[in-house]
C-alpha cells in the first residue's frame, strides 16, 4: 500500500498506542483533529487531510464514539522503524 511520510508518523504514533481526537461542529461534520501520542505529545504531521486518507483506507476507526486508534489492517500497513522522530 503507498502511503506517504505523514501517514506513516500517524500510523506509528496510533500503533504505539496513540489516538486521534476530533472536533465536530453542529452539524456533525468532523473540523479539526488531534494526534496525541501515549505520552501525551501532540503530532504535528495529523492534519485534517491525512485523518480523511487515514480514515477513507479504513486504517483508523472509532469505536462507541471515543477517540480514532489504528485498526488491525492500519497496524500492518505500517513499515517497521524503531521510532518515528526521524
Amino acid at each position: 500500500m503507498n502511503i506517504s511520510k505523514a501517514e506513516q508518523r500517524t500510523l506509528h504514533v496510533l500503533a504505539r498506542g496513540g489516538a486521534i481526537f476530533v472536533e465536530k461542529n453542529e452539524k456533525g461534520k468532523i473540523v479539526k483533529v488531534d494526534c496525541a501520542s501515549p505520552e501525551g505529545w501532540v503530532l504535528a504531521d495529523c492534519t485534517l487531510a491525512v485523518f480523511l486518507k487515514l480514515k477513507r483506507r479504513r486504517l483508523v476507526c472509532s469505536t462507541n464514539s471515543g477517540p480514532y486508534r489504528a485498526t488491525m489492517k492500519g497496524r500492518k500497513s505500517v513499515r517497521a522503524q524503531l521510532d518515528n522522530r526521524a
